[in-house]
C-alpha cells in the first residue's frame, strides 16, 4: 500500500522520565487510513511511524520513572500529555501515529505521563485495541451526562467505536438499539448484546423503527460513529433532552440544514479522551471481564496486507498487527 515503507530500528535509549517498550501488538483505526490519504484534519508528520493503538513490554527505564518498571505490560494514551481536565488545542496536536511516532514498530518510546497499564485479563491483541475506539466510546457514554440502567442507547454504524459502545452500554445495564447494514452484522450485534438491531439496507428510514421501538419517545443517548450523513436520522431518533455524540474526525461535507425538527437536545463532537478516561475505562473492563472484539490478527511482516484488509474487507472488530 502506498505510503508504507519498512526501515531498520535499533533499540532507542530512554531520556529522563521515559521508557522504551518492545511492541507486542498494534491495531488499526479509521484515522490511520485518513492520515495516509491526507483527509485527516491533522496532517501526518513526514516519515512518522503510524498507529496510535498498541501494547508492549517495558525493556528500559529512564531516570525518575516511578509509574512502571522493566517487565510491565503497557499501552499509551492517544494524546501524549493529556492526563485529565479539559482538552486544549496544543494537546490535540500531540498524537501518536500522526505527529509523534506510533506503535507500528519494534520499539516505541513513551513519556511516563503517556503510559497506561491495560487490564491483565486481556490478550495482547485485545489490549492493543483500546486506545482510540475504546476510550472514545467510553467517553461518549460516561459524560457529561452519565449513562444509567434506565436509558436507551442508539449506536449508528458497525465500526469498532459502535461495538465498544454496545458493550459499554450493556455493562451499565442500558437498553441498546443498533443500526447496521447486513444481516450477518445484525446477528453478531445481537450476540454482542444489542437488544434490537435495525438493518438500514432493508429499512432505510430506520429512525421510524427506532421511534416504534421506543413508543415514540426516542432514545436517551446516540453514539453516531458515521457522521454528518446520518446526523438527521440520529436527531430524529432522539428523545427530548437526549445526548447525541458524533465520534471522531470526518472529511469535510456540505452543511446539513434544519435537522432538529423542534427537538431540544445536546449534540457534541468528541475525539479520544484523557489518560484519566482511559484508566477509568480499564477499571470497568477489568471488573466486568469484558473483551474487545478482534476481527483478525496479522503478522507484522504482513502489515501492508492488514491495511488493505481493514480498508477493503469491512471487518467486524479490530484488525491487529502482532509481532512474531
Amino acid at each position: 500500500m502506498d505510503g508504507l515503507t519498512v526501515r531498520e530500528q535499533a533499540p532507542p535509549t530512554p531520556g529522563p522520565g521515559q521508557v522504551v517498550v518492545r511492541v507486542l501488538a498494534a491495531s488499526l483505526n479509521r484515522r490511520d487510513l485518513m492520515l495516509m490519504e491526507g483527509s485527516y484534519p491533522l496532517p501526518a508528520r513526514p516519515g512518522v511511524v503510524p498507529l496510535s493503538d498498541g501494547v508492549g513490554e517495558v525493556i528500559l527505564v529512564g531516570d525518575d520513572v516511578t509509574r512502571v518498571a522493566v517487565g510491565d505490560r503497557v499501552s499509551s494514551t492517544y494524546f501524549l500529555h493529556w492526563v485529565d481536565g479539559p482538552q486544549r488545542l496544543a494537546r490535540v496536536r500531540e498524537q501518536f501515529g500522526a505527529t509523534y511516532d506510533g506503535w507500528l514498530a519494534t520499539y516505541v518510546v513513551l513519556d511516563e505521563d503517556s503510559i497506561v497499564v491495560p487490564p491483565a485479563h486481556l490478550t495482547d491483541a485485545e489490549a492493543a485495541s483500546l486506545t482510540c475506539g475504546g476510550v472514545v466510546a467510553w467517553k461518549a457514554l460516561t459524560g457529561p451526562v452519565p449513562l444509567t440502567a434506565e436509558a436507551t442507547v442508539l449506536t449508528v454504524g458497525t465500526g469498532v467505536v459502535a461495538l465498544f459502545a454496545v458493550q459499554f452500554a450493556r455493562m451499565h445495564g442500558a437498553r441498546v438499539i443498533s443500526i447496521t447494514s447486513t444481516p450477518d452484522k445484525a446477528k453478531r450485534l445481537r450476540e454482542l448484546g444489542a437488544d434490537l438491531v435495525v438493518d438500514r439496507t432493508a429499512t432505510p428510514d430506520w429512525e421510524h423503527a427506532v421511534a416504534d421501538a421506543t413508543g415514540g419517545d426516542g432514545v436517551d443517548h446516540v453514539v453516531d460513529a458515521v457522521g454528518m450523513p446520518t446526523l438527521p436520522k440520529s436527531v430524529a431518533s432522539a428523545a427530548f433532552n437526549a445526548n447525541i455524540t458524533l465520534i471522531g474526525a470526518f472529511p469535510a461535507t456540505e452543511p446539513i440544514i434544519d435537522v432538529f425538527g423542534g427537538r431540544y437536545l445536546s449534540i457534541r463532537r468528541i475525539a479520544v479522551g484523557s489518560r484519566t478516561d482511559y484508566e477509568a475505562m480499564n477499571r470497568a473492563i477489568a471488573e466486568h471481564g469484558m473483551r474487545p472484539v478482534v476481527d483478525r490478527i496479522v503478522d507484522f511482516a504482513d502489515g501492508v496486507e492488514a491495511y488493505r484488509y481493514f480498508r477493503d474487507d469491512n471487518p467486524f472488530g479490530k484488525v491487529v498487527i502482532a509481532q512474531s
